[in-house]
């Protein structure tokens, strides 16, 4: 998806006055959208680490199957005569769920169990319902012809308990009536449960609208930070709500800004997830030499840019990089808008965003938390917004939005003046910026991430 970085740096060997600029080709949706930066201000171009030098999905999917993490392999899980529920992400998740799909069920097949003993569930969360069309680019046409699949219901839930942080545990009917859970997705950094990926999957993905609520609810807690299991609230309380229920077995992948698979872990819920968030955390914790004075940050194109809801994602990683009183330009499609009406409601008022962090405090309201998360940003550095979203539906804000990245760096380079230090982060969805020998301020404060 994202280009690899296109120089265009004139020789000054005749005239040393001539500006020495780098083109970057941004992902943008399905395209790329250019950016040139003078080479003289630039920190640099930071994006994940390779995991290595190329990807044998077919290998690493396979290796992970055939040696799950404190668990059975599935075929030696599962019996003959037991219902099976496999929970997939739905489209605004990169997960691959086409290609991990057949593995799974390969592996129900050898252990005796029929396709009609099985059903395939969408993990919606709270967004709304899988398109035909869509879901056939999750699960493939010949997969859904022998596999029952179903939209998650967050009305249709069955009470398990309630955690000890007070989460109603309301889980989706057939996922409760089912003898084996299985749960598929990818893991990458997450802004308040510290990563995607393992029991996610079932709370929020499969919870009612209380559950999701009270859980994202302590995402204004500091321990709730992107990159931290130990100790984050957010994930402590879903894991815990997951547990009532019971994962029996995970596969869970990390792919790259090419959507290829580049790591794949399965097993334990936990277990296998840890394991997954320590290669996350190897590719993507990048090390830069200094917060700038203003980030570029791409969310890595389509889906992970499909609307604001998903594309503000990369806006939660790139306030990491950027200095106070500096700049964040964040670089999105949203080809479907917004993506969630109470969040565009908060989002587009004119509410100043001080004001949105004091109502989220007083009242936790779904949707409205993460325009609080975003004026947070506000308050310390400007946010200028590269979308498709037309340019009127974002005056009531206090966003700025500008047709082009090109356009909107030269906008924040006249705001700050000077020559502003600039910084860029192609695949901010995916990396979380730590600054060199500052490691104590970073949100990495548990056992996975000790520098060395």
């Amino acid at each position: 998806m994202i280009e690899k970085m296109k120089s265009s740096i004139p020789s000054s060997q005749n005239n040393p006055n001539i500006l020495q600029t780098i083109t970057l080709q941004l992902a943008y949706g399905n395209r790329t959208m250019p950016i040139t930066l003078p080479t003289a201000n630039l920190l640099g171009v930071f994006e994940p680490k390779p995991m290595t030098e190329t990807f044998d999905e077919e290998a690493l999917v396979e290796a992970a199957m055939k040696n799950p993490i404190g668990k059975p392999r599935l075929r030696e899980l599962a019996h003959q005569g037991q219902k099976v529920a496999i929970v997939t992400s739905d489209s605004t998740r990169p997960c691959p769920s086409a290609r991990l799909l057949p593995y799974v069920i390969n592996e129900l097949a050898d252990a005796g169990i029929p396709d009609k003993d099985v059903f395939i569930v969408l993990a919606l969360g709270l967004h709304r319902p899988m398109t035909t069309d869509e879901i056939a680019e999750v699960v493939p046409p010949e997969i859904q012809q022998r596999i029952q699949v179903l939209n998650h219901d967050p009305a249709d839930t069955i009470h398990l308990g309630v955690t000890a942080r007070g989460t109603p545990v309301e889980i989706f009917r057939p996922l409760v009536e089912a003898d084996v859970r299985i749960c598929l997705g990818n893991i990458e950094f997450h802004y308040y449960a510290g990563y995607s990926g393992g029991a996610k999957a079932i709370l929020p993905g499969c919870a009612s609208r209380a559950a999701v609520t009270a859980n994202h609810a302590m995402l204004v807690l500091p321990e709730a930070a992107a990159g931290r299991t130990e100790g984050n609230p957010v994930r402590a309380d879903l894991e815990e709500a997951v547990a009532m229920l019971g994962v029996d077995f995970i596969l869970n992948v990390i792919v790259d800004g090419d959507h290829h698979i580049a790591g794949a872990v399965a097993g334990d819920a936990t277990a296998a997830h840890r394991a997954g968030c320590r290669l996350v955390a190897e590719r993507g914790m990048v090390r830069i030499p200094q917060k700038a004075d203003i980030v570029v940050a791409s969310a890595g194109g389509y889906p992970k840019d499909i609307n604001f809801y998903q594309t503000h994602k990369a806006l939660q990683n790139a306030k990491h990089a950027v200095k106070d009183g500096g700049a964040i330009i964040l670089v999105g499609e949203c080809r479907e808008g917004i993506g969630h009406k109470t969040f565009e409601s908060w989002l587009l008022s004119p509410t100043p965003p001080k004001e949105r962090i004091a109502m989220i405090q007083k009242e936790f309201v779904l949707g409205g938390h993460i325009a609080a998360a975003i004026a947070a940003i506000q308050e310390r550095a400007a946010v200028y917004v590269v979308t498709e979203i037309p340019a009127e539906t974002w005056r009531p804000s206090h966003l700025l939005h500008y047709s082009n990245a090109q356009e909107a760096l030269e906008a924040a380079s006249r705001q700050l003046g000077g020559t502003p230090s600039v910084l860029v982060l192609p695949e901010a969805v995916a990396v979380l910026p730590v600054v060199e020998g500052d490691l104590a301020e970073a949100p990495l404060k548990d056992e996975l991430f000790k520098p060395g």
